[in-house]
C-alpha cells in the first residue's frame, strides 16, 4: 500500500474530529439503556470512508468552505447506515461486527431491531428538522436499493443462477449505492448542479462497485487478509471469480463445481476444491481486469471535475479501495 488511510483522511482532519463530535451529540438518548447502546456503536466505528468522500466530495465544489449541511449529510449517512448494520446483524444472525460483539449478541434481538430504528428516526428527523429535503431523498433511495439488492441475492442464492448481469445489479444496489449516496450528498450539500450532483452519484457508484468485487477476491486470497478464506463459497454467494469459472466450464465440470457450493456444509476441502477451480479457469484474473476497468470509469468521471487538493485526495481514496489488504 502506498498510502495509509489516516494520510489521506489529513487535509480533512479537522473536519472529521468535528464531524465525530456532531456525530456522538446526535447519537444520544435520555434512555439511559439505549445510550448505553450508542456510545458501544460510537466506539467501535470502522475506517469511517463515507464520510471521507462526503467531505472530500463536499470541498471539490466549495474548497474549504463547506458548511453545516454537509456535517448533516455525513451524520444521515452514518446513521442511516448503521442502523442497516444493526438490522443486518440480526437478520444474518452475526455475532460479531468488525471483530467486536454485534448489538444482538449482547442485548438480543428485540433490543438491536428497536436500536436499528431509533437510528433510522434519528436520520430523518436529522434532516426534517434542517430543510434537508435534498440529502434526505438521496440517501432514502440507497437505503431503498441496498434492501432490494439484499432480497435479490437471497431470492438468486437459492437457486444459484446468478449470471454476470445480476451480479452486477446485487453489488450495485447492495454496496455501491451507499457509497454512490456519500458522493452525492456531499456534492449536494456544497450547492453543485444538478448535473454534478449526478456525476458525483455515477462516480461514486463506479468505486463502491470496484470495493465490493475487491472484497469478493478476498475470499480466494490467504488467510491473512482478515475475512476468512472461502467465506461466500461456504455461505453459497455467487460472486465474479466463480461465476466467469462456471461460464468457462463444460456440463460436467459445472455440474461438479455447482453441487461442492451447493452441499459444501462448511467443509474446508470441498471449499478449497471450488477456489482452486477457480483459479484454474482463470477467474482471478478476469475479476481484476473488471475492478481495474470499474475503477479507471470513476477517475474518467472525476477528471471531469477541475484539479484541486480535494480531486487528488479522492484519488487516492478510490485506489485505497483497491489496493487494501482487508
Amino acid at each position: 500500500m502506498s498510502i495509509s488511510l489516516k494520510e489521506i483522511q489529513a487535509p480533512i482532519a479537522q473536519e472529521m474530529e468535528l464531524f465525530e463530535r456532531k456525530f456522538r451529540t446526535s447519537m444520544k438518548s435520555k434512555v439511559l439503556l439505549l445510550d448505553k447502546i450508542m456510545s458501544y456503536i460510537v466506539k467501535r466505528k470502522g475506517k469511517q470512508m463515507r464520510p471521507m468522500f462526503v467531505f472530500f466530495m463536499a470541498k471539490l465544489f466549495r474548497g474549504d468552505a463547506i458548511g453545516d449541511a454537509t456535517y448533516r449529510g455525513a451524520a444521515l449517512i452514518e446513521l442511516l447506515h448503521t442502523a442497516t448494520l444493526v438490522h443486518d446483524d440480526v437478520v444474518d444472525d452475526a455475532n460479531y461486527r468488525r471483530g467486536f460483539f454485534s448489538v444482538n449478541a449482547l442485548w438480543k434481538n428485540k433490543i438491536a431491531v428497536l436500536v436499528g430504528d431509533y437510528l433510522l428516526s434519528k436520520g430523518l428527523l436529522l434532516s426534517l428538522q434542517n430543510d434537508d429535503y435534498e440529502l434526505l431523498k438521496i440517501v432514502s433511495n440507497a437505503v431503498k436499493e441496498m434492501s432490494e439488492g439484499e432480497l435479490l441475492q437471497i431470492e438468486k442464492a437459492r437457486r444459484l443462477d446468478i449470471d454476470e448481469s445480476v451480479y452486477f445489479d446485487i453489488i450495485r444496489q447492495k454496496t455501491a449505492s451507499l457509497i454512490a449516496s456519500c458522493c452525492a450528498v456531499g456534492a449536494a450539500s456544497a450547492g453543485a448542479s444538478v448535473e454534478d450532483i449526478e456525476k458525483a452519484r455515477l462516480f461514486g457508484e463506479k468505486v463502491g462497485i470496484a470495493f465490493q468485487i475487491k472484497d469478493d477476491l478476498f475470499d480466494y486470497g490467504t488467510a491473512e487478509i482478515g475475512k476468512p478464506v472461502g467465506i461466500d463459497i461456504k455461505e453459497k454467494k455467487m460472486t465474479l471469480p466463480l461465476i466467469h469459472a462456471l461460464r468457462e466450464a463444460d456440463w460436467m465440470t459445472r455440474r461438479r463445481v455447482i453441487y461442492n457450493v451447493k452441499n459444501n456444509n462448511g467443509d474446508n476441502k470441498r471449499v478449497q476444491q471450488v477456489i482452486d477451480y477457480v483459479k484454474a479457469s482463470g477467474g482471478i484474473q478476469y475479476t481484476i481486469e473488471a475492478m481495474n476497468q470499474y475503477h479507471a470509469e470513476a477517475l474518467a468521471i472525476l477528471h471531469t471535475f477541475p484539479a484541486s487538493p480535494s480531486r487528488t485526495s479522492l484519488e487516492q481514496l478510490i485506489a485505497y479501495t483497491i489496493e487494501r489488504e482487508k
